[in-house]
């Protein structure tokens, strides 16, 4: 068999791309929302990539993308290893990090010569999915114990805040200057995009998440935070399931994400409110400094 093309993407080939994406559709949440908002041209913007697709009988069958950050992301089930040093090489930028399907992750790493470069998160995640219709609402959501809604500009600097603590935990950040200025950089264009979501117990916020990816009739949750001093009391679940009652009543009918399967109250949270899980996901970040 002739070796698959790899061609570089560009302005025209999105309705290709999303027609391959689409039946991947779970694991392909960042490369499909990406490509929506920003587009295939790549000049180091947020959410811009370089994306490469191996293409046969001129359908897509394999895609990568080097994003503004740094992030491979994969959607290649046989032939991660050449999108992804053809995405690198094409972008010329450095690598940060991985995500996909766990498999292709792994390939892809061990492809640009990082398989085993130091990390700040290396993690097999668990992949969870649910159907909106089938949302179930925590009780003191429902009662209006407590509620849920976009953030306010004055909150802004609580949030960096709690962003930079996420990062710690979740992320094996290091706390200095740059975590900082990126935590803030995060924030600001979540709320840009009107992607953020805090939960309040009467006047306090208690906890907070993201859609870091949005398509018109689906959402994934990523960024979940509750401060050490709130938890135990669902506040996790509440803030989600809050964000996604608003979701759906703008006609978003699926959710997804991601957790580490040793993240034991996440993923209480989450089957609480009707999630399942189906697979896996992976998440690599790279130590600062690690890759040129």
């Amino acid at each position: 068999m002739p070796a698959p093309e790899l061609r570089l993407l560009r302005t025209g080939d999105e309705a290709v791309l999303e027609a391959f994406l689409a039946s991947h559709a779970e694991t392909s949440m960042f490369l499909r929302a990406n490509a929506r908002s920003a587009g295939l041209l790549d000049s180091g913007e947020p959410m811009q990539a370089t994306y490469v697709a191996a293409v046969e009988a001129g359908r897509i069958t394999n895609v990568a993308a080097h994003c503004w950050n740094g992030i491979v992301l994969v959607q290649a089930p046989s032939q991660a290893a050449a999108v992804a040093r053809e995405a690198v090489r094409r972008s010329g930028r450095s690598v940060t990090g991985f995500s996909g399907p766990w498999d292709q992750v792994v390939a892809a790493r061990g492809a640009l010569g990082l398989a085993t470069a130091r990390t700040a998160k290396d993690s097999r995640d668990e992949l969870y999915v649910l159907d909106l219709a089938r949302l179930v609402i925590p009780q003191a959501l429902a009662t209006g114990a407590v509620h849920c809604r976009h953030p306010e500009a004055a909150e802004l600097d609580l949030l960096v805040e709690w962003r930079v603590q996420f990062s710690i935990e979740a992320l094996g950040a290091t706390d200095d200057a740059e975590l900082r200025r990126a935590s803030r950089a995060d924030v600001l264009l979540q709320h840009t995009r009107g992607a953020d979501w805090v939960l309040l117990s009467g006047t306090m916020p208690v906890s907070y998440s993201v859609f870091n990816a949005m398509l018109p009739d689906t959402v994934q949750i990523g960024g979940v935070w509750t401060p050490p001093e709130h938890r135990g009391r669902g506040y996790a679940r509440s803030v989600v399931a809050g964000s996604l009652l608003a979701a759906r009543k703008q006609g978003v009918q699926r959710a997804v994400l991601f957790a580490d399967p040793g993240n034991a109250m996440a993923r209480a949270a989450y089957l609480a409110i009707g999630f399942r899980i189906v697979g896996d996901y992976g998440l690599v970040l790279l130590a600062r400094g690690t890759a040129p």
